[in-house]
C-alpha cells in the first residue's frame, strides 16, 4: 500500500458527485483523473479533471461498472486511489477488495467492512450487539416455516401486527412484505423469497417490526483510522416516492432533543462497533406512535445528500474521506461540531412527474439557476449538455442554508421559482407543490405522506380541473 498521502485520484464517476469530488481534490492539492465513458468524454468533469480516460461505451455495465477496467485505469495513470462516489461500484465490496490487490488505496471502508454493513442481517446484528433497537429479530429467515415460527415468537414476545418481511440484500422497496394477519405469513414469505432471489440473487428475509407512521432520519458518521469515530448530526429523508427521496433537510426537525442524542449515539455506536474508517450514514425509522426508533440500514460511501450536512456543519465531507483515505486523522473532534441553522435540499431530476415520473432524456437548451448567498448547486448540467437515457436521471441538486427551517424552505422556494430549465421535464413543478403544501411546512411528513395522500390528492385536484 502506499505511504500516508495521496499525489493522484481516480474518480470513478459521473455527474455532479464527479465535480464535486475533483473540486476536494484540488483543496487537498492531490491530481485528478477521471474514468469517463463514450458518452461522458465532452462532460464538465472530464475538462475540469487533469487528466481524462475512457473506460469504455456508453452502457454502464461496460463503463462505470466494470472492476476491471476502473482498476486498470488507475493503475495506468499512476493513481495512489480510487474515489467511487455514490452508486455504480460505491459500495461493491469487490471493487474495494480489487484495489487493495493492487496497491491502490479505496476512499470508503474496506471490503469486508462494507460486506458486514451490506449485508443487512449482519449489520442488524451488529446494531443489537451495540444496543441499538432492530424492531425485530437479527436471525435470516430462509423457509416457511422458519417465518411462522418467528413471527409467533414476536407475537409471544410481545410485538404486535402489522410486521414486515424485508430481503437481506434488499433496496429500493423490492423483497419486502407486510404481514396484517398471522395467516397471511406463509404466502406474504413465498412473494418476499420469490423476489429477492429474482432482484438479489440471495432470497434470505429477516422480519421486523413495521412502522405504520415513520420518518426516515439518518445521521452522517465520519471514522479515522485512529479509532474516532464524530457524527455531523441527523437529516431528514422522508418526503420519498417508492423509496427515492426527492427532498431532504437537516438538522431533522421537530425531534425531541434526548430522542436525537439517543439516533447520533447510536450512529456512532453501529459506525464502531462494524469498526468502520470512511464517511457513511447510518439510517433510522422514527416510530411517531410511540416515539422511538429502530436501526433500518448503513450506506458504506458518501451521501448525494451530504452537502446538508455540510452546510449545517462546516465541514467538507468529501475532503475528510480524502484526509481518511491517505491515512491522516480526521481534521475536527466531536466537540467541535456546531449544527448552525436550517439546510434542505431538492433533487433535480430529469423526469416529468405528470407522466409517473417517466424519465425525460435529452438535450439542456436553456439553464439557468439562481445562486447567491445560502445557496448551493450542485450540477453538471448548463445549455447544450445531454441528459442521456444511459444513467441515474439526476441533473443537479439545489440547497438552501438559512437560521430557520422555514426560511430555509422559503429560499428554496425562490431559487426554484427563479430557475429557468428548457429542453427537458424536471420534477421541480412538484417540488414547489410540496414546499408550499401546509403539511410539508407545518412539520416534517411521514416517509408515506407523498405517496399514499399528497400525490392521489394532487392527481384528484388535476383531474377534477
Amino acid at each position: 500500500m502506499p505511504g500516508p498521502g495521496l499525489r493522484r485520484v481516480l474518480v470513478a464517476n459521473r455527474g455532479e458527485i464527479a465535480l464535486r469530488i475533483l473540486r476536494a481534490c484540488f483543496d487537498e492539492d492531490i491530481e485528478t483523473v477521471l474514468a469517463v465513458s463514450a458518452a461522458d468524454q465532452d462532460s464538465p468533469a472530464a475538462q475540469l479533471a487533469d487528466r481524462a480516460v475512457l473506460i469504455g461505451p456508453a452502457s454502464a455495465g461496460q463503463s462505470y461498472l466494470a472492476i476491471d477496467r476502473i482498476v486498470q485505469a488507475a493503475l495506468s495513470a499512476g493513481c495512489d486511489a480510487v474515489h467511487p462516489g455514490y452508486g455504480f461500484l460505491s459500495e461493491r465490496p469487490e471493487l474495494a477488495d480489487a484495489c487493495a490487490e493492487n496497491g491502490l488505496r479505496f476512499v470508503g471502508p474496506d471490503g469486508d467492512t462494507m460486506r458486514r454493513a451490506g449485508d443487512k442481517m449482519t449489520a442488524r446484528e451488529v446494531a443489537e450487539k451495540a444496543g441499538i433497537p432492530i424492531g425485530g429479530r437479527s436471525r435470516p429467515l430462509e423457509t416457511r416455516d422458519e417465518a411462522v415460527e418467528a413471527l409467533d415468537d414476536a407475537l409471544d414476545a410481545g410485538a404486535s401486527l402489522p410486521m414486515m418481511l424485508k430481503a437481506s440484500a434488499g433496496g429500493g422497496g423490492r423483497g419486502m412484505s407486510i404481514i396484517r394477519d398471522r395467516a397471511e405469513i406463509g404466502g406474504r414469505f413465498d412473494m418476499a423469497h420469490r423476489e429477492a432471489e429474482q432482484a438479489f440473487g440471495d432470497g434470505r428475509l429477516y422480519l421486523e417490526r413495521y412502522v405504520t407512521r415513520a420518518r426516515h432520519v439518518e445521521v452522517q458518521v465520519l471514522a479515522d483510522g485512529f479509532g474516532t469515530v464524530c457524527h455531523l448530526g441527523d437529516r431528514d429523508c422522508s418526503t420519498q416516492r417508492r423509496h427515492q427521496k426527492l427532498i431532504e433537510e437537516g438538522p431533522a426537525p421537530d425531534l425531541p432533543a434526548d430522542l436525537a442524542d439517543q439516533i447520533r449515539g447510536a450512529a456512532v455506536r453501529l459506525a464502531t462497533e462494524l469498526g468502520y474508517v470512511g464517511a457513511g450514514t447510518v439510517e433510522f425509522l422514527v416510530d411517531l406512535d410511540r416515539g422511538d426508533f429502530v436501526f433500518l440500514e448503513v450506506n458504506a460511501r458518501v451521501q448525494v445528500e451530504h452537502p446538508v450536512s455540510e452546510m449545517v456543519s462546516g465541514i467538507d465531507i468529501v475532503r475528510e474521506q480524502l484526509r481518511i483515505a491517505a491515512g491522516r486523522p480526521l481534521s475536527f473532534a466531536q466537540d467541535d461540531v456546531t449544527i448552525t441553522g436550517h439546510a434542505v435540499e431538492v433533487r433535480i431530476n430529469a423526469e416529468d412527474p405528470e407522466r409517473g415520473f417517466l424519465p425525460t432524456p435529452g438535450t439542456i437548451t436553456r439553464w439557468a439557476v439562481p445562486a447567491g448567498h445560502g445557496v448551493r448547486v450542485d450540477t453538471f448540467a448548463y445549455p447544450g449538455a445531454v441528459v442521456t437515457p444511459y444513467y441515474d436521471s439526476l441533473v443537479a441538486k439545489v440547497i438552501t442554508h438559512a437560521a430557520t427551517r422555514l426560511e430555509a424552505i422559503d429560499l428554496m422556494q425562490r431559487v426554484l421559482r427563479g430557475s429557468r430549465i428548457d429542453g427537458i421535464a424536471t420534477t421541480i413543478p412538484l417540488q414547489l407543490a410540496v414546499l408550499d403544501s401546509p403539511e410539508f411546512r407545518a412539520s416534517p411528513v411521514t416517509t408515506r405522506w407523498l405517496e399514499e395522500q399528497y400525490l392521489p390528492a394532487r392527481e384528484k385536484e388535476t383531474s377534477d380541473a
